[in-house]
């Protein structure tokens, strides 16, 4: 079968290696034993627990973690004093109800190490088979706000490439927002909001040419918070920790040189959704980076779609944006 995930023109970081993503996929309908077994056989690795609720499986791309998304089940201490004595007296017991509690309204979470873009086939293996065995996403139920995020690697840590990108993300949100169909469960979290707009304005305009200590001065000022769709914030950690300290203080920013791509749903029971479905669109963004005169373009008409006119009042941004792609064969 051929491979289904495409692959942008930068492949490379700028010291000649393979760029890398890391990826998390959030899922719920198998239980927490049954999905480390399952995943440590087809990932090929061999699991391990590591603390109560995680696992590691070791392969030949690196260490996969699987985990119970919430650190106060993972943590729990049937004798902590905190807890009810009733609820300490049934021990066991007690710890049975509660893990098949967390199992039906906690997602399970898969943590991939960095992979080299040229590996990501396994990951589309992965998502399927893990939807033939019986693995429940978004869609499911009301409650269920479960995520694909991508931590895709920049070609460079230079100022003027983060800013191409911010600027094409920021053209393409209402495009990739659409193409991916957010589910209602996660379009009322606050976890994939997108950007201030004034911070918008101020990131397209024609002027914009900061250094990366005032790019991320502009960004944190707007954006002082790690639940946007493109979470800039382990990207910032891993550029300068003490600047992004004086705005944000989060230990759950985990420092790293990539972007945190957060809008994705995990759709993963839907026959027809693949991870090749999520990271085919973010491709298209990285082409659009790698064609600085058609990212000018676009960012030109998005710049102009922002401003009062009887032609933008009667025509989304959405309409226009996806057409300009497909215009320009990048869909």
């Amino acid at each position: 079968m051929s491979n289904r995930c495409s692959m942008p023109d930068i492949m490379k970081t700028d010291d000649g290696k393979e760029r890398k993503v890391g990826v998390e996929i959030e899922l719920s309908g198998l239980g927490y034993q049954d999905l480390v077994a399952l995943s440590s056989k087809l990932l090929g690795g061999e699991a391990k627990s590591v603390a109560r609720y995680v696992s590691e499986i070791e392969t030949d791309v690196g260490t996969f973690a699987i985990e119970l998304d919430s650190d106060p089940i993972k943590d729990l201490d049937l004798q902590d004093r905190r807890l009810p004595e009733s609820v300490r007296e049934l021990g066991g017991q007690a710890m049975t109800v509660i893990d098949a509690a967390a199992e039906k309204i906690v997602p399970l979470e898969i943590v991939s190490p960095p992979i080299p873009f040229g590996e990501l086939e396994r990951i589309e293996t992965l998502c399927d088979e893990l939807r033939r065995a019986g693995a429940l996403g978004s869609r499911e139920a009301i409650y269920y706000a479960f995520g694909l995020q991508l931590n895709p690697e920049l070609p460079d840590l230079k100022a003027a490439t983060l800013v191409r990108y911010l600027q094409a993300f920021a053209a393409l949100y209402e495009w990739l927002k659409a193409r991916h169909q957010v589910d209602l469960s996660r379009k009322v979290t606050s976890y994939i909001e997108p950007w201030n707009s004034t911070y918008i304005d101020l990131l397209i305009a024609e002027d914009y040419d900061p250094d990366m200590d005032q790019l991320m001065k502009d960004y944190l000022h707007y954006n002082p918070t790690r639940n946007k769709a493109l979470d800039l914030l382990p990207l910032f950690a891993h550029l300068n920790s003490d600047l992004l300290a004086r705005y944000v203080k989060d230990e759950r920013i985990k420092s790293r040189p990539t972007l945190h791509y957060r809008l994705p749903d995990c759709d993963i029971d839907n026959p027809a959704w693949h991870f090749s479905t999520v990271w085919n669109d973010w491709v298209v963004l990285e082409q659009l980076v790698a064609n600085t005169a058609d990212l000018s373009a676009l960012v030109t008409e998005f710049r102009n779609s922002r401003k009062l006119s009887f032609h933008n009042l009667t025509r989304s941004w959405v309409d226009t944006s996806g057409q300009w792609l497909r215009s320009r064969n990048y869909v």
